[in-house]
């Protein structure tokens, strides 16, 4: 088997009908800066230099549902954001403009 050569993830891209309004919520939950903003594309990028989000337009983009049901658009993936106050968290990402989801498979999460 050959060596693979050395890979770096270098970002994580996010599809949405609206590239402006999905960015602004990441911009305001994680305080990133916008380091690209084009038309159709959107790049955040942390403080401290790590793996920035970047949001492209797809007008053919259809919102997940979570948990989905059998003939619900899947997730492709998800986005873990670690935090050391969940209740702040929680009472952050609402005022930023997310839903909460009904089901959570976990208390502490």
């Amino acid at each position: 088997m050959n060596q693979a050569p050395k890979m770096t993830l270098c970002g994580i891209v996010l599809d949405s009908p609206d590239v402006r309004e999905l960015a602004a919520f990441y911009r305001q939950l994680l305080g990133w800066a916008t380091e690209q903003d084009y038309p159709d594309w959107v790049k955040l990028s942390p403080p401290d230099g790590g793996t920035g989000l970047s949001f492209q337009t797809n007008a053919a983009y259809i919102r997940p549902n979570w948990p989905a049901g059998p003939d619900d658009q899947q997730m492709m993936l998800h986005l873990d954001i670690e935090t050391d106050d969940l209740d702040a968290a929680e009472a952050h990402v609402v005022a930023s403009g997310a839903v909460l989801a009904d089901f959570q498979p976990q208390d502490d999460v």
